[in-house]
């Protein structure tokens, strides 16, 4: 039997800006008359989506020499169980790569930038030219992969909830999110703008803006450099997570000791909801995909037990 036959290959792609235009305007003529008319440049996106689908086929063309290939869209990626010997390619943004990995397990994953021109591709260290020569390694376990930790919320209900930038803890909109929080034997009532969990890999995104503001105002009050000390984010592989509350508020019901700090590899935060409803819980920023946090549910939030693998 053809050992290639029996490799299956998940290639993971998404809509490109154009697709989504076009969904929600339902023609390509309709969707270039609203960006034009609002002063926005259409053949950008024209080009972004020609670039984006010729990868696609040349990625596709390149992985079917090594085995079957099944093209997944990443709406899809909730729902999809991989098989333990899947080999996982993903051709997109920085982002995609990190919305994959909270739903592996074990997998090697192989980053492709398909628009070096267009994207950083922090997560996408390799061109869709190098697959040929590359799946091979992949497929039998034999190319180096980088660890990246993530972040782990269980919630009372049964729940879990995976994130590989961040978690967010809070409420759905703009209001104040009331809640218990105990890390260790410290515990409190607080009342804020949510809480952000973030992993390393995440760490130079929404954690790095928190602190950039944090140390604006600790300048301007003439303390401070918070930023600059954490401008490097810290290790994707680090064996703990970091937490901030967003805008704290002291009163007499609330606390605000535990606002910022790490939390330790053996060690969890957990939290009961005190808000009616609209608390939510959601990572890396996809709030469509969350968990209500509402009064009775309570989440234990801690470093994950699996890590992420991305292929170097």
């Amino acid at each position: 039997m053809d050992r290639q036959a029996e490799n299956k290959i998940i290639l993971i792609t998404r809509r490109t800006r154009l697709e989504e235009l076009i969904a929600r305007f339902n023609t390509p003529g309709q969707a270039k008359f609203y960006i034009e008319h609002s002063g926005a440049d259409f053949s950008d996106y024209q080009l972004e989506h020609e670039t984006y689908l010729k990868a696609i086929a040349m990625a596709e063309e390149a992985l079917r020499s090594h085995g079957r290939v099944l093209k997944l869209d990443r709406a899809f990626l909730p729902n999809f169980i991989f098989g333990k010997n899947d080999g996982i390619v993903v051709i997109g943004q920085d982002g995609l790569v990190a919305n994959l990995l909270k739903y592996t397990s074990g997998h090697p994953v192989v980053g492709v930038n398909p628009d070096p021109m267009r994207f950083d591709g922090v997560l996408l260290p390799f061109r869709v030219n190098d697959l040929k020569a590359l799946m091979p390694e992949v497929l039998e376990r034999r190319r180096p992969v980088k660890e990246i930790t993530m972040a782990k919320a269980t919630l009372n209900n049964g729940q879990v909830l995976y994130g590989v930038n961040d978690l967010f803890i809070g409420a759905r909109t703009h209001v104040s999110a009331r809640y218990q929080i105990r890390l260790g034997k410290v515990e409190e009532r607080q009342s804020s703008s949510g809480i952000i969990v973030s992993t390393g890999l995440g760490s130079t995104g929404w954690l790095k803006s928190i602190l950039a503001g944090a140390d604006g105002i600790a300048q301007f009050l003439g303390r401070g450099q918070l930023e600059a000390a954490w401008a490097g984010g810290f290790a994707w592989n680090a064996d703990y997570l970091v937490y901030t509350v967003r805008e704290p508020f002291p009163s007499k019901w609330t606390q605000t000791s535990l606002v910022f700090g790490r939390i330790e590899s053996r060690e969890s935060m957990v939290l009961t909801s005190n808000m009616p409803d609209n608390g939510v819980i959601f990572s890396d920023g996809i709030e469509a995909d969350y968990c209500d946090f509402n009064s009775g549910v309570s989440v234990t939030v801690g470093v994950a037990e699996k890590k992420g693998l991305l292929v170097q």
